[in-house]
């Protein structure tokens, strides 16, 4: 409005707007606050997400495809657009690792990123290699085809359109991604967590996992994130039911004996740390 209002001010028959009258829709800091308060969200709990996956059919190839994005989601935290755009060669089974190549990839800001599988039940990894090397054996695709096809679409007995299986090309959009997410979900009567919340997962998970400030750092560099500041302002809020439940915990002395006070302090100066001045 304060943009339309000075635009509008300079327009002729409009002579008793004045710039300045623009400030006028300027928002008191209050506002401005309740704007922009954060709204909780969490990712889903790994329990939900193994009961997700378990329940998930695997009958058909598109079945056995929807289950493997959904199980390579939360075993590397990729985002829904390098999931689409993933290739076949792109993924390291021998050394559990994923090179998310910025040439080739749909990464966030076209950043090349090499991510190891996360320490997750071995089933997903299961999952995973079970649908490469049935793309790889079975259907005798090669390193340049897709890691996850879309769904060839063609009429059916009753002439109607209808999934044919699978077609040797990526997908142009994440929409039919997030679809499968949604029915997942819907199939085990659970709320649905669009795909970039199991990346909340993940870094609540790490939050437990990780015992140093170098685990923590590699925690979030498997995440694709320069600095771990960037993993716990954006990703790392604790709920307000687990901030309860923490505090009661470090209320009691035997659980405030066994904190590492210098782990504490390390892992708050590498949050802190300045970005290196861009040259």
């Amino acid at each position: 409005m304060k943009t339309f209002v000075q635009w509008l001010a300079g327009r002729a028959g409009y002579k008793r707007l004045t710039y300045s009258d623009a400030d006028y829709f300027r928002l008191s800091a209050k506002d401005v606050r309740v704007a922009t308060a954060h709204r909780e969200s969490e990712g889903p709990t790994l329990e939900q997400v193994a009961l997700v996956v378990g329940a998930m059919l695997a009958s058909s190839e598109t079945e056995r495809r929807d289950r493997a994005i959904v199980a390579f989601t939360i075993l590397t935290g990729a985002r829904v657009a390098a999931v689409a755009s993933l290739k076949l060669k792109h993924v390291d089974l021998v050394n559990n690792a994923v090179f998310q190549a910025a040439r080739e990839v749909r990464t966030k800001n076209s950043k090349t990123i090499n991510t190891w599988f996360f320490p997750m039940d071995d089933i997903y990894r299961t999952i995973v290699a079970e649908w490469v090397q049935y793309l790889r054996s079975q259907k005798g695709w090669g390193d340049e085809d897709p890691l996850f096809p879309r769904t060839k679409v063609a009429p059916n007995a009753d002439r109607e359109f209808a999934a044919a299986g699978l077609e040797r090309e990526h997908w142009s959009s994440t929409s039919r991604i997030r679809t499968i997410f949604e029915t997942a979900f819907e199939r085990t009567g659970l709320p649905y967590y669009h795909p970039h919340l199991f990346r909340k997962t993940l870094v609540s998970h790490g939050e437990q996992c990780c015992r140093t400030p170098e685990q923590l750092k590699a925690w979030s560099q498997n995440l694709g994130h320069d600095s771990v500041t960037t993993t716990l302002r954006s990703y790392g809020a604790v709920s307000a039911g687990r901030q309860a439940q923490i505090m009661r915990d470090l209320g009691s002395p035997q659980n405030s004996e066994d904190i590492d006070t210098d782990v504490v302090r390390q892992m708050v100066r590498l949050a802190q740390k300045p970005k290196a001045p861009v040259k």
